[in-house]
């Protein structure tokens, strides 16, 4: 998805959501300061490093939805995953490291659990980080404890930091893989709906809860642009989730 196009996402995910445009870019720019004295790479650099581990255009995308520890277990049983890059949406690298897997990447606006973000990263993950107007703190605070890492923002790109189009953690993982020439793209933990789990939202009692509002309207959404790379790309996706029906 261009930019030109992602605008008229962007801008009824702002109206929908009350976000500030605003917010963002100012995050965004500090994102790309710290950046630029710490050192980033560039798309480029990303996809040949990646391609290294494994030469692949076959991605499996993990979120943290209810069904994340039910298809992880799947597609250990079921996937060779040494011709899969793995790609984790921020909480769902816990849930990964619990059963010993460790993502080949892994999207976040580090809000995940850190302690295992910086386990992930220290384990050989790379790291896509995203700025946005709710974490400036975050930003500031633990970027620079990262390597291996990619900066990307949801307003205007600026700087070092791109815009491969999608809102969520989750979506941003989809179309992050697109960039890096997906053909296959499998969706575990990718259930959307209103309930979420302690791996997304860990100050919430117990192992999962019910959606807040914002992240109902946020999982509308993320399942609206996965809809998208459906119908305007190649790409062949699978959502174990529709398995599971």
């Amino acid at each position: 998805m261009d930019f030109n196009e992602w605008g008229g996402w962007y801008k009824e995910i702002l109206d929908t959501l009350g976000f500030s445009r605003e917010g963002d870019e100012n995050t965004a720019a500090l994102l790309d300061k710290i950046l630029d004295e710490k050192g980033c790479l560039t798309i480029e650099e990303f996809s040949d490093e990646i391609m290294e581990k494994k030469d692949t255009s076959k991605f499996i995308v993990v979120g943290a939805g209810p069904s994340i520890k039910k298809h992880i277990k799947y597609v250990k049983e079921n996937y060779d995953l040494n011709d899969y890059l793995i790609v984790s949406a921020d909480g769902a690298t816990t849930a990964m490291l619990e059963d010993d897997l460790v993502p080949d990447i892994v999207a976040t606006d580090l809000d995940g659990k850190m302690d295992d973000l910086l386990a992930a990263n220290s384990l050989g993950s790379y790291f896509v980080i995203h700025a946005h107007g709710d974490n400036e703190e975050p930003i500031v605070k633990w970027t620079t404890s990262f390597d291996k890492i990619l900066g990307t923002t949801q307003s205007k790109p600026v700087g070092h930091l791109y815009n491969f189009g999608g809102f969520t953690d989750g979506d941003r993982a989809m179309f992050f893989t697109l960039a890096l020439g997906c053909e296959e793209m499998v969706l575990a933990g990718m259930d959307f709906g209103t309930t979420v789990t302690k791996y997304s939202r860990p100050n919430i009692e117990g192992a999962t809860g019910h959606a807040d509002e914002i992240k109902t309207k946020k999982l509308i959404f993320a399942e609206r642009l996965l809809a998208w790379i459906k119908e305007n790309t190649d790409v062949e996706v699978i959502n174990l989730v529709d398995i599971d029906k």
